[in-house]
């Protein structure tokens, strides 16, 4: 891995969904952003990796069928030592769930929860970086992470301890959303939406991924067999909508302002 492939402590490097049904959620992925898909590491079980114009972008894989899990994507950030980085999640009051452990040559790689509950994954890159770079505003590709929990002062101070973030400026009057700053480039975001977080998901990180049209997009889902959350509607970001995919994982659509 070069310098310049290679992610700041704390950077959103990898997103991951796992699901049930393998190809049936390929099937609708592809038909939704147009991804092709390739094989991933054998060591995490029936695993692809999704491509946008020949680049890797995110990942796909089936749950172990004694488990019932719903299907959630899932953010990573990226760590120079997985194996380090875990403790510190338990020093912080967080949870490691898996790992750390190998994928292959590809890194190391860490299922954690921050102490609101919501899951996410650290990875420490070997051959794999994670996110190939593609053009800004490239339809199907994840452009952003934000984390969904009651209030952010208490989920902000453990992400600064563990990762190193930086908070960015205060958000207007009246919002309670705290960007994560990595070298002074904002990476992240964490918003308190107090009693409108929704109870079956509890905290969680959404994945945002572009779209040319969220309205022809959020349609498109339906007719794939998801469902659409949150209509589309215009916001500081861009447009945006809030849906989901057939088994029920939950991602943002965006076309992001200024396209």
């Amino acid at each position: 891995m070069t310098e310049a492939a290679r992610r700041e402590p704390g950077t959103p490097c990898w997103v991951s969904l796992m699901v049930r049904g393998l190809d049936a959620t390929k099937d609708f992925y592809g038909e939704l952003f147009g991804w092709e898909f390739q094989p991933g590491p054998p060591q995490l079980g029936p695993y692809v990796r999704a491509l946008l114009d020949g680049r890797e972008v995110a990942g796909i894989g089936r749950l172990p069928a004694d488990r019932g899990l719903p299907g959630a994507w899932t953010a990573y950030l990226a760590s120079d030592d997985a194996d380090r980085t875990a403790e510190s999640v338990r020093c912080g009051g967080g949870t490691v769930a898996v790992g750390p452990l190998d994928a292959g040559d590809a890194g190391r790689l860490v299922i954690c929860s921050d102490p609101s509950g919501a899951v996410f994954g650290v990875w420490q890159a070997a051959a794999f970086p994670g996110t190939a770079p593609v053009a800004e505003g490239t339809p199907g590709a994840p452009v952003w992470n934000e984390l969904l929990t009651h209030e952010s002062e208490s989920v902000v101070k453990f992400y600064r301890t563990v990762f190193g973030h930086e908070p960015g400026p205060a958000a207007p009057a009246g919002q309670d959303r705290v960007a994560l700053l990595v070298g002074g480039r904002p990476v992240a975001s964490v918003r308190g939406v107090g009693t409108a977080l929704p109870r079956d998901r509890g905290a969680h990180w959404m994945t945002w991924f572009e779209v040319a049209d969220p309205d022809a997009a959020a349609r498109r889902v339906e007719e794939l067999g998801g469902r659409v959350l949150r209509a589309p509607e215009d916001g500081a970001e861009g447009r945006t909508a809030t849906v989901a995919d057939p088994e029920g994982a939950v991602f943002t659509i965006v076309r992001s302002a200024g396209r």
